[in-house]
Parts: structure tokens; C-alpha cells; sequence
């Protein structure tokens, strides 16, 4: 580890003391987990890891979630979220993430409330600043910290110091909720999420790690790394199969390749298969 980067986590570390006590706001995601676990090592029993249950987490994630918990020995709480009854949430308008962070927050805040908990942390870092702007409105405006920005720490930072620390999740595929995989303007439904998961856990039941299935209507396009396309065309046939069994007339796959950010437009795709 460098020098710069033992900096910043002494950084982290002493942010988290600070805190006296703290809910983390915790998805098992590698950012989210950084700031879990050092918060358990420098507060202990002081350190909550809280998990929002929606239709918009994925079932696999909140079962990998509460596996490493429960590895490291964290201490940790399922927190029902219900975002998905907010018009505002389930209109998709475009600035969605600052009602459902809005949500979970509220109900996080009233924990800390009621149980004397001092604050309240996410897994932002510096690279999210101006990436995920309208999550991080939600935060700020109820007080919401965010210790890896604080201490400086960007996203390749955060892999970093999380591969130090030996957690499994350092090198674990970024994950965006479910909702994201819907075009803006496209009503957010708990069915139509539903759907999009089964349509991922095929995707993941193949081996597949990184993965987007996109939401058209009756059709689904898949957004791979490059590097899968010839992987995911071999398994053509078991896709396809799998995308109409939850509900797809029509399976197509991205030769753009795999997009973090939320990309809705059709672009280049060839079709897998059809009904």
C-alpha cells in the first residue's frame, strides 16, 4: 500500500471514531462495504450496517449483503424501504435516485433517532460527486455523511484499500439498482422490476458477473463487457430461453458492450432470439 493511501485510510479511520456511533447505509457493494467495515473495526457494536430492502435491490445482492456481514462479524439490520409508493419515485423523471435515497434516509434517520444512534454514513466517494448528484442532494439535506469522500478516496482507492483489508468484494462489479435499467419516463412498477431481476438471474446463473438487462417493452437488451459478447452468443440459445420465460418477446445484446451509466437508447444490437 502507498504511503498516500495508508493516508487516506488513517483518514477514514479517524472520520469513523469520530462519528462515536453509526448506521451505514449498506448495499454489499464494494464502497458501501469499505466504509462497513472500518466503521466496525474502529467503533465495534457502535457501527449498524442497515440494508434497504425494495423490489429495486436485487434478492442476490441482500443474500451476498448479509453473507459478508456475517463474515466479518458486523452487526447488521434489513430496513423496508417503500420508495416504490412515491409518485414522484415510480414517474421516473429522471431525478428517481433523490426519492428513493430520500426514502431510506428518512427511515435511517428515524432510527437514529429513536435509538441514539450519532450518524449516519453512505458509500460515496469522490468520484460520485458529480455522477450521482440527486442521491447525494438526499443525503446532504438530512445530514447523511460520506467518510470516503471525506477522506478523500476515489473509486480505485476504494478497491484498493478494500483488497488491503482482505475483503472478497474488492473486485466486485459495480451495481446500479433495477430501476436503472428503466428508460426515463418509463413508470418504475414493482412487476416491472420483478421482471427485470428474474431476466439478470439467468445472467447470473451462467457465470455472467457484469451485466445490465435494459427495459423496452416486450424487448430486452443485454449490456455486456466486450470481452463477453462471444461468451454470451455461445449461450444464445439458454438467454433466450431464459428472457422469455420472464415475459420478453424479444432478446437482443448491446455490441456497444457494457455502460455504468444508465444508457436507454437502442444503439447496435444483435437479436438473440425472439417468441
Amino acid at each position: 500500500m502507498t504511503i498516500e493511501s495508508e493516508q487516506k485510510l488513517s483518514r477514514l479511520r479517524k472520520i469513523m471514531r469520530d462519528c462515536s456511533s453509526v448506521l451505514v447505509a449498506y448495499s454489499g457493494g464494494v464502497d458501501s462495504a469499505l466504509v462497513m467495515a472500518v466503521a466496525h473495526q474502529e467503533l465495534r457494536e457502535n457501527a449498524l450496517a442497515c440494508i434497504g430492502v425494495s423490489p429495486s435491490y436485487p434478492a442476490r445482492e441482500m443474500r451476498d449483503a448479509v453473507a459478508l456481514a456475517g463474515q466479518l462479524g458486523v452487526p447488521y439490520r434489513l430496513v423496508n424501504t417503500q420508495e416504490q409508493s412515491d409518485p414522484n419515485y415510480a414517474a421516473n423523471a429522471g431525478d428517481r435516485c433523490y426519492f428513493c435515497k430520500s426514502d431510506l434516509f428518512d427511515r435511517l434517520r428515524a432510527i437514529a433517532a429513536a435509538e441514539g444512534w450519532d450518524a449516519i454514513a453512505d458509500g460515496s466517494h469522490v468520484d460520485d460527486l458529480s455522477d450521482h448528484v440527486h442521491g447525494l442532494r438526499a443525503g446532504r439535506e438530512r445530514g447523511v455523511r460520506s467518510p470516503l469522500a471525506e477522506a478523500g478516496l476515489t473509486k480505485r482507492d476504494v478497491r484498493d484499500l478494500t483488497r488491503h483489508l482482505g475483503l472478497p468484494v474488492w473486485d466486485k462489479p459495480a451495481m446500479a439498482c433495477l430501476a436503472s435499467r428503466v428508460p426515463v419516463g418509463t413508470p418504475v412498477m414493482p412487476a416491472l422490476l420483478k421482471q427485470i431481476e428474474a431476466a439478470e438471474d439467468v445472467l447470473a446463473g451462467l457465470g455472467l458477473r457484469q451485466f445490465r438487462v435494459r427495459h423496452h417493452g416486450n424487448l430486452a437488451r443485454i449490456e455486456l463487457p466486450l470481452e463477453d459478447l462471444a461468451r454470451a452468443v455461445e449461450y444464445r440459445e439458454r438467454i433466450a430461453a431464459g428472457l422469455r420465460a420472464v415475459g420478453y418477446q424479444h432478446v437482443t445484446l448491446d455490441l456497444n458492450g457494457f455502460r455504468q451509466q444508465e444508457a436507454h437508447n437502442l444503439g447496435a444490437y444483435v437479436q438473440l432470439g425472439n417468441a
